[in-house]
């Protein structure tokens, strides 16, 4: 509820409160989906800093913020030396704008996946944050508000669907609901309801709670309550980090868990197969049983035979036809189902020894399971698998390395495959030595030069890896790329950060044709 309209209708009254005559005096970015606004107010400086984050978008309030000297970039430049003049929540909706001298304009849109920043002038859009999200070029301020009716009537009229005309509630009120048996109640009772969780929205309480071993924010006490407050941007500045270490922690411990469930199910089904083939050889023992046959039928010897028939005495001696090499003698014929029924005695030997080393690896994957499932903190999750050593495991029986390899006069070039991969490829394969490059300011693959003791990396080298790094981006198609590259020990992964984000420090640019061959 981070995001919903009635939390951010008591954080732009607080904002209001703060920011109000407050002068613009940077506004940047230097990690992609990020912004940072920073205001002069009574010789003291107020951030607002809004992560807007396909997967999780949230505005914070930090206290300082030292801005990199390298890999940042201005944006909404026009809004430097602006007043801020006034806030304006925009009603029922999830966002709301500052409002700043010479009539420009900036909107919060907190629409989850689609969230963005729109600078106006003049009540039109000149310029946004996310650019991608090209329908926020047809935004108009006049059409944001909505309006709903709260009367007992029209409650009544659609009591069968109130999530409907109640909009603004959101999943966790109506969860909150259905745990107290909404469905259930009369329609005086589900009015009730209604108006008491309204009362709750109303009230400055906020609520860090953990609800189905999320953590989430919350308006209405539901769940394990972790920690309450009642300044606004005191409680998101506390959610924020909170959030981001239970899911980072989170997609941790699931990627650990699906790893060795995977190998577990692998092992698992190798055992399956390879009992049954086990069964089937030791229920199959007519090699050795024909070779005795033949070998005391001997006096039946016929050249020219394709099969031969003759009586079991394995059998209550009833006939049998054998198969036979007809340019092979009995005596010979007999002597080749000796020899596979050795090598069948060899397979099963072999089988077995395999069974055994595999239910033990499955054993110790069913214990390393379940330590990784007792794992309630991020430092004892990352001490468990590092004694389990999962990346090695992951990397001899799972799947492929996390990059392409190619070579260039002697020089190893390795290519991450995707945004994990290439968290991999620079955190876990690469040295500080290696050189590192990537596609300046778009997605791209992250790429390594290998680094040869007392070699340096020859020109020709280093432009090779920068076509790669251009062709494997957002801008292979483009005539030239810019590329940016920096020793590996320059390249950092901040905490929170998603699969495949970096900081970059001391990076110097090529420009180069994006080029695969």
């Amino acid at each position: 509820m981070h995001n919903n309209f009635y939390f951010l209708r008591h954080l732009t009254e607080t904002l209001g409160e703060k920011i109000t005559n407050g002068v613009v005096s940077e506004c940047f970015s230097q990690n992609k989906n990020e912004l940072i606004l920073r205001f002069e107010i009574s010789q003291k400086s107020f951030f607002i800093k809004a992560s807007l984050q396909t997967e999780f978008s949230c505005l914070s309030f930090p206290q300082e913020f030292n801005r990199a000297r390298k890999n940042s970039v201005d944006l909404f430049e026009s809004l430097i030396g602006q007043r801020v003049i006034a806030l304006r929540q925009y009603h029922n909706e999830r966002s709301f704008s500052i409002h700043f001298t010479e009539e420009w304009k900036l909107l919060f849109k907190m629409h989850g996946n689609k969230s963005n920043l729109v600078l106006f002038k003049n009540d039109s859009v000149k310029d946004l944050f996310r650019k991608k999200l090209t329908g926020d070029n047809s935004i108009t301020l006049s059409s944001l508000d909505r309006e709903i009716d709260w009367s007992f009537e029209h409650f009544l009229a659609h009591q069968q669907h109130p999530e409907k005309i109640y909009f603004t509630f959101g999943k966790v009120v109506w969860q909150y609901l259905n745990e107290k048996g909404f469905n259930q109640k009369n329609a005086e009772e589900k009015w009730n309801m209604i108006q008491d969780v309204i009362n709750q929205l109303h009230q400055k309480k906020y609520y860090i709670t953990e609800l189905k071993g999320n953590i989430i924010f919350s308006l209405i006490e539901i769940g394990d309550v972790q920690k309450q407050f009642i300044d606004p941007i005191q409680a998101v500045n506390y959610f924020l980090p909170a959030f981001t270490t239970t899911d980072a922690f989170d997609k941790e411990k699931s990627n650990a868990i699906s790893m060795l469930t995977n190998r577990l199910n692998g092992g698992l089904n190798y055992l399956v197969k390879t009992k049954q083939k086990l069964d089937q050889i030791n229920n199959d023992d007519h090699y050795k049983r024909w070779a005795d046959i033949l070998m005391a039928n001997l006096h039946a010897e016929n050249v020219v035979q394709s099969s031969i028939q003759l009586s079991d005495f394995y059998n209550d001696n009833q006939l049998i036809d054998i198969k036979l090499k007809k340019d092979l003698s009995l005596q010979k014929n007999a002597e080749l189902y000796y020899r596979k029924a050795k090598n069948h005695k060899l397979e099963i030997e072999y089988l077995e020894k395999a069974i055994a080393a595999k239910e033990e690896e499955v054993s110790n994957l069913q214990q390393s399971l379940s330590e990784l499932n007792d794992a309630s903190d991020l430092k004892t999750l990352r001490s468990k698998t590092q004694t389990l050593d999962l990346a090695k495991k992951n990397e001899s029986a799972q799947g492929p390395l996390p990059y392409h390899e190619f070579e260039h006069n002697g020089f190893r070039i390795w290519v991450g495959r995707n945004a994990a991969a290439n968290d991999q490829l620079t955190l876990k394969y690469s040295y500080k030595e290696d050189l590192w490059l990537h596609a300046k300011d778009v997605a791209g693959s992250h790429v390594i030069i290998k680094y040869q003791s007392g070699k340096k990396f020859p020109k020709d080298v280093v432009e090779r890896a920068a076509q790669l790094a251009a062709y494997n981006s957002k801008r292979k198609n483009e005539s030239l790329c810019p590329v940016i590259f920096t020793p590996k020990k320059f390249v950092r992964k901040r905490k929170g950060d998603p699969a495949g984000a970096v900081v970059v420090e001391r990076e110097e640019v090529i420009m180069v044709e994006p080029s695969i061959g």
